[in-house]
């Protein structure tokens, strides 16, 4: 798992500091140059799809780094051990 997790830093991809809810969307719009509203609009769209659009949210948010380079899934299994 420690290979998995390291890949996903190496990216380089953070959630922002100027996060609404999780910060996915801040961070998608930083990342790719977006309008963040933009993407929290379209965020906030897929969510009408069932299943697959929170499904895929929640997926993005525990393996999200945070701004210290924490993964939330990382910290959950380490805290199981």
């Amino acid at each position: 798992m420690e290979k998995l997790f390291g890949s996903i830093r190496r990216i380089g991809y953070r959630r922002g500091p100027g996060r609404v809810v999780g910060g996915i969307g801040g961070s998608i719009a930083e990342k790719f140059g977006f309008n963040v509203w933009l993407v929290r609009l379209v965020i906030f769209l897929s969510f009408l799809l069932p299943v697959l659009g929170v499904g895929a949210y929640l997926l993005v948010w525990v393996l999200t780094p945070w701004q210290d380079g924490s993964i939330p899934l990382e910290r959950a299994l380490a805290g199981r051990r």
